[in-house]
């Protein structure tokens, strides 16, 4: 009976094994969920504001936890959405590499269609390392060709890494390929003071450089915000961080979205005009 009892046992456990769902795809976040649930239009058949970037733009699951705020969630305030959706489908800790290589932006741009506009951000995440076994998130630097070939200890596969710029071209050239009109945002300026104004980014010119290149509209939101910081000083802009220097409270997310609204009405051509809710008509 012992015996009989062993034999079922194994065979039990082995059947298990083989019914077990397959591991998930390794993040290259630990701080994030696998595979987080992005948002998706409301009303596909109205055009769409697509946001695509980093935790600055959407915080966790968006709901203000810890009281970080990404600018894309107030942005959403100043649109008409019932005439447009505003469709925040950033992600926290990622990359303008790590959001194409876990297929995010292809899930995205399977959602894109002529007539929506995409913004893209990224750059807080692009300086890390490339194959560390913490995030493997880094790109090159620039906006050049160069390439280098790593092996990512987290997807245990090889990779061919490129510059920043490579990657927000190719954001460009897909967005645009499905009909939506690409807008480029360089990366909000973190809390770092020195000798009295906030740090500007590198990868905000890289941003600009790309956006030049490929004709499409620029948001300097780098450039924008530091000098509405600079304007308010250390001691003021303390209320609109949430952390120690990078992440929003509320308030410094709705200053975000402000800016967003004022630079895209600043723009030869805006391509959200008329879209508008009162709240966002109101932003100079």
């Amino acid at each position: 009976m012992r015996k009989l009892a062993a034999l079922a046992l194994m065979f039990f456990a082995s059947f298990s094994l083989a019914q077990a769902p397959q591991q998930p795809v390794i993040s290259t976040d630990p701080g994030a969920t696998v595979r987080p649930p992005l948002p998706t239009p409301r009303a596909p058949k109205l055009p769409t504001l697509f946001l695509v970037g980093d935790s600055t733009v959407r915080n966790g699951r968006g709901d203000g936890a810890g009281g970080q705020w990404g600018w894309g969630e107030p942005l959403a305030d100043l649109f008409d959405t019932t005439r447009i959706n505003v469709t925040n489908r950033a992600i926290g800790g990622r990359s303008s590499r790590t959001y194409q290589t876990e297929g995010r932006w292809q899930e995205t741009l399977n959602l894109v269609k002529p007539g929506d506009v995409v913004l893209f951000q990224f750059g807080h995440n692009d300086n890390g390392p490339l194959d560390d076994t913490a995030r493997a998130r880094g790109t090159l630097a620039g906006v050049g060709e160069e390439t280098k070939e790593i092996f990512n200890p987290l997807t245990k596969q090889q990779e061919v890494v490129h510059t920043y710029g490579w990657y927000m071209r190719k954001y460009v050239r897909e967005a645009q390929a499905k009909g939506a009109t690409a807008v480029l945002c360089s990366l909000i300026p973190r809390k770092t003071w020195k000798d009295g104004k906030i740090e500007r980014a590198k990868y905000a010119d890289w941003a600009k450089q790309v956006a030049e290149e490929e004709r499409v509209p620029f948001l300097d939101l780098n450039a924008a915000i530091a000098a509405r910081y600079d304007a308010l000083g250390a001691e003021k802009v303390e209320a609109y961080f949430a952390d120690p220097h990078t992440h929003t409270s509320r308030v410094g997310a709705e200053l975000n979205a402000e800016v967003v609204v004022g630079l895209l009405k600043a723009l030869p051509k805006d391509p959200v005009a008329g879209f508008y809710s009162a709240k966002g008509a109101a932003v100079k």
